[in-house]
């Protein structure tokens, strides 16, 4: 199905996005005006102005640009026979040449960016040597479509053409008056390789043209339109209606082309159709879109000030809950999870994007954006490093911010926070002193990603994993690439495992995929069943979610096993597929604690299955400690394995220390190890770099042929002792944990709190659930001046209604979202909820005597 130009206007319109792209035709002079500004704009994106570059904030970033490029300079001197650069072999690997193209643009930009010496900037011979070697790469290596796109697809469709494109773009000058006819001939075979589209152009039905690569592909297409001159603005102007497309918020039940990559209305970003994604592709398409507002500007091609709103709530709502003191959470990053760059990293492109928008934004969204720069700058424990921006204007943009005190750093999220992002089966928690993050999965979202020999040892990121980021710690100390390097994928924290050995893509099948073309499922490395078995498969179980009252929440889910076991009988019998252990299990939510109640914690093969409460890393030599007390009340000291009711883990180097609490828990494990393992043991790319951690391990363990078992236990950030003492007489009270129903009340908070997971009438504490749901009860205010809150979603996303009754006192609805409908009923209050295509939101309602 085709979308037309009334049809996205229309969508958009709700959205305050009508008439982005003006529809009136521009003469000719206006429109060779726009091509020419749009070029301009890119190169000053890209290289930076006699401004900028004159700025010292920008002297570092100068500086990489020249090293760069005078280090590929070097090598094309060195360049062999079939090579444009020496040790880059080029025929076979489509890696290396993406990485020829790459590294033509980056001498080629050299040659444009103000500030550097004349043997490069302005200098015709380099600048020709650029052309010239364009021209040998397309004769050789890329022109023959018949010899053309082996490897990754991404290569053929995006990489090479974003590289070609900028450099085009870069010396159009140059290539006008020197080889007139190469942008022609590059832009022909760029269609050409655009071979997941429709006649050299984007599909958008295509799984391939969506989200982040969407917006790679149409930024492409612009800069070649603005490249190819008369006649280039049509180009232009529909590469900007496919791209707009990416702003339109995901609706699940009127999916536009079946595509469900992009953002959804709780924040949620998916890419991939199932992974959540926002700190990769999301922070690419952020990226993006920005840079195409910024070349936009005055070229008449679009009117990016629309666009605004919506890219600041993605800022908002997206991303600002998922970043803590300037570290992008692991639970959000898919495959590069296993890349050494670490979180602080991942913001650093963030905080680029920010920087341009509030140049974009003005009033109020102007000065919050500015305001966030400057509280990820203050709060993050490792400095940022404006010489990985991609542009010296946007270095000194961020200088400006910092600089001004007019300023005031400020988050975008309130200092408690609880978000319940259902739409791609993550929640995070936030308060001072510490952030919770969680990775849920179910038949909707995937339960990991793994592609490209990245993040070889997944298997269980998606089942429940925590992390617990603590302020004022350096996370490359506790989380990023060494924390899946040390501690075992069996053992990250939070996590139900069966006790066995499995084995990862490349050991299974000898190559980073499974290959076999000739089965009904034609399994090939970029095939819709790599994806569905291999790369990102889902779980099997629909029951993910949980719900939000206030700064408080509840999350749930039931454990399954992936796609593939349950399509066993499909399948090649040379496919692999691992069965994985039973749990339901909550989560609560609350100011000091989170609480964790598993039950039906076992194996249908009757093996040995783990738990792990927690899993902590620490520098070898940071001086840890553990302490608790044991169930009959004598102190205890570890490692080892003890009945405690509670336990402490500290570290004095850091200033940090979680505790423990077992409400109701078997016999703990707990392990405080060394462990040296090099990081290419989850990621075939990475160096073969030895790391090194102290791990706690804090581990429940069920015998094989055991039957299923239950646990109750809080994690408790940042405990002193006689905190964790404290909780020997409340205030929390598990009141059920079976897999029919947990729940939990805080007799501080005046909070009860319940999963329900079955059909049918659940009862406990005065509260009744008919179903599945998730809700959250508190009362504040003295006897007979009380006021009742209630949050409910539905956490199987397929429910229409969700019936709840309040026994007691009859009450009134005083305040609450439209869906909640409040009436009297024998015994109480009966709340009904309209949860029809809500998509796991939380209704909440208020409510009196």
């Amino acid at each position: 199905m085709e979308i037309t130009r009334r049809c996205l206007l229309s969508a958009l319109s709700a959205a305050g996005l009508l008439a982005v792209v003006p529809t009136g035709r521009a003469d000719a002079a206006a429109a060779a005006e726009g091509r020419a500004r749009l070029l301009a704009n890119t190169v000053a994106v890209l290289a930076g102005t006699a401004d900028s570059n004159a700025r010292p904030e920008t002297a570092a970033k100068l500086a990489a640009v020249e090293r760069t490029a005078r280090a590929n300079l070097k090598a094309m001197d060195g360049a062999g026979a079939g090579e444009l650069f020496a040790g880059l072999p080029l025929g076979t690997d489509d890696a290396n040449l993406n990485t020829a193209y790459r590294r033509l643009y980056e001498i080629a930009l050299a040659t444009r960016t103000p500030g550097l010496p004349a043997d490069l900037h302005g200098s015709t011979a380099v600048r020709r040597r650029v052309v010239d070697g364009l021209t040998w790469l397309h004769e050789r290596y890329y022109g023959d479509q018949s010899k053309g796109y082996y490897g990754n697809w991404f290569h053929w469709e995006i990489g090479i053409s974003q590289h070609v494109s900028k450099t085009l773009a870069l010396l159009a000058d140059e290539v006008r008056a020197h080889r007139p006819e190469l942008v022609r001939t590059y832009v022909d075979s760029m269609d050409a390789y655009l071979r997941n589209g429709t006649d050299g152009d984007v599909n958008l039905d295509s799984r391939f043209h969506t989200g982040a690569n969407l917006a790679d592909i149409t930024t492409n297409r612009v800069l070649q339109g603005a490249l190819l001159g008369e006649g280039g603005e049509a180009r232009i102007r529909k590469a900007l209606t496919d791209q707009l497309t990416v702003f339109l918020t995901i609706d699940p039940y009127r999916l536009r082309h079946g595509v469900t990559d992009g953002y959804y209305a709780d924040g949620s970003f998916l890419q991939h159709a199932s992974v959540a994604y926002t700190g990769s592709y999301g922070k690419g398409l952020l990226t993006r879109v920005v840079q195409t507002l910024k070349i936009l500007e005055g070229t008449g091609f679009a009117h990016g000030e629309e666009l605004v709103p919506t890219v600041y709530g993605w800022v908002r709502d997206g991303f600002a809950p998922l970043i803590f003191e300037g570290w992008m959470m692991e639970i959000v990053k898919g495959r590069a999870v296993a890349r050494p760059d670490s979180g602080y990293t991942d913001v650093g492109v963030v905080v680029e994007a920010v920087v341009d928008l509030a140049s974009l934004a003005s009033g109020d969204r102007a000065t919050a954006l500015k305001s966030y720069v400057k509280h990820i700058g203050a709060t993050s424990r490792t400095a940022l490093d404006p010489a990985r921006f991609v542009s010296p204007v946007s270095v000194v943009r961020y200088a400006d911010i910092i600089g001004d005190a007019s300023v005031p750093p400020a988050d975008l999220n309130p200092a408690e926070r609880s978000v319940a992002f259902n739409a791609m089966d993550k929640t995070v928690h936030r308060r001072p002193g510490y952030a919770f993050a969680l990775a849920r999965s179910s038949d909707r979202i995937s339960k990991y990603e793994y592609m490209n020999g990245e993040n070889l040892m997944p298997w269980f990121q998606g089942d429940g994993a925590h992390y617990l980021y603590l302020s004022g710690q350096d996370q490359t100390q506790a989380y990023g690439v060494d924390y899946y390097t040390t501690v075992s994928p069996y053992g990250l924290a939070g996590v139900t495992a069966p006790v066995e050995q499995r084995r990862t893509v490349p050991e299974l099948y000898g190559k980073a995929y499974y290959d076999n073309p000739g089965h009904p499922l034609n399994f090939t490395p970029s095939s819709a069943s790599q994806n569905k078995y291999v790369y990102f498969p889902r779980g099997t179980n629909g029951h993910s979610g949980g719900a939000v009252l206030g700064t408080y929440g509840t999350a749930a889910m039931v454990q399954s096993s992936d796609a593939a076991h349950h399509d066993r009988a499909l399948l090649p019998d040379d496919f692999v597929v691992y069965r994985n252990a039973t749990a339901t299990k909550s989560w609560f939510l609350l100011d000091d604690e989170i609480v964790v109640l598993a039950a039906g914690v076992g194996d249908t093969a009757g093996r040995a299955v783990t738990t792990t409460v927690d899993a902590r890393t620490a520098a070898p030599d940071d001086r840890t400690s553990l302490t608790g007390t044991l169930r009959d009340g004598a102190a205890w000291t570890g490692p080892g394995t003890a009945d405690l009711r509670w336990l402490r883990y500290a570290n004095a180097t850091q200033g940090t220390a979680v505790g423990y609490v077992f409400l109701d828990t078997p016999k703990v494990r707990v392990t405080l190890d060394r462990v040296t393992r090099s990081r290419r043991a989850v990621r075939t790319a990475n160096p073969d770099t030895p790391v090194t951690r102290s791990v706690l391990g804090v581990t429940v363990d069920g015998a094989a042929g055991a039957r299923p078992t239950r646990l109750a236990y809080a994690l408790v950030p940042n405990a002193t002792e006689e905190r964790l003492r404290a909780h020997r007489h409340g205030p929390l009270t598990v009141l059920a944990n079976s897999p029919r129903l947990q729940a939990l009340s805080h007799s501080g908070l005046g909070l009860t709190a319940a999963n329900t997971f079955t059909r049918g009438t659940h009862d406990t504490a005065g509260l009744r659930v008919e179903g599945p749901a998730s809700v959250i009860v508190r009362r504040q205010g003295r006897p007979g001046k009380a006021r009742t809150t209630v949050a409910v979603s539905d956490p199987t996303m397929n429910r229409d209604r969700i019936t709840l009754l309040l026994r007691g006192r009859r009450l009134r609805k005083v305040a609450g979202d439209s869906g909640v409908r409040v009436s009297r009923a024998p015994g109480g209050t009966r709340i009904d909820v309209d949860t029809r295509h809500a998509y796991g939101r939380s209704f909440t309602v208020s409510l009196d005597s």
